[in-house]
């Protein structure tokens, strides 16, 4: 057996019947709604109980970490929105016209984790606007972690229909 063969023996191209495909969908979903905008989550409930050193804390890794997302928008936001346009448009191309399983996989990875990213610049400038107390950036991040939630339950849903679909058509005429 050479290196492909191998690799892809352990690499199953159908993703959708891959259990680790099920378990990196599970850990982007349980990540992406821990982390808001960058900060974790349990920092806001930390600084809400205790405040102090904890409430400053938080503030400043919001504020450092709302300067870095709005740098990086303002520096390369349209190379990067553009280059993410061409991506997923090959993504969804090989995957739903061509019908490649793993593009198909793989789009319905990045995709929605697109759309936490545009929430999370939202809430940045939104951020970037207040006046930074405890109260509004609780309420940010709070809102941003509630739709990233939303986006989640509802891309773990379409995944989760496209993937018994695809493993009953593949199971019924393969």
């Amino acid at each position: 057996m050479d290196l492909y063969s191998s690799l892809f023996e352990i690499i199953d191209m159908r993703s959708f019947s891959n259990l680790w495909y099920w378990i990196c969908l599970a850990v982007l979903w349980s990540s992406a709604s821990h982390w808001a905008m960058g900060v974790p989550f349990d920092l806001l409930v930390r600084a809400r109980r205790a405040g102090g050193q904890a409430e400053r804390d938080l503030l400043d890794i919001v504020r450092i970490n709302t300067n870095r997302l709005l740098y990086i928008v303002d520096v390369s936001g349209q190379i990067i929105l553009g280059l993410s346009c061409f991506i997923f448009t090959g993504l969804a191309m090989l995957g739903f016209y061509y019908g490649v399983e793993f593009a198909q996989a793989v789009f319905l990875l990045l995709f929605p984790g697109s759309l936490v990213m545009l929430l999370n610049i939202r809430a940045a400038r939104r951020l970037k606007n207040s006046d930074g107390t405890l109260e509004v950036v609780g309420k940010t991040l709070t809102r941003c972690r509630v739709y990233t939630q939303i986006i989640g339950m509802i891309s773990i849903l379409i995944t989760s229909f496209w993937g018994m679909y695809q493993n009953f058509s593949i199971g019924v005429l393969g």
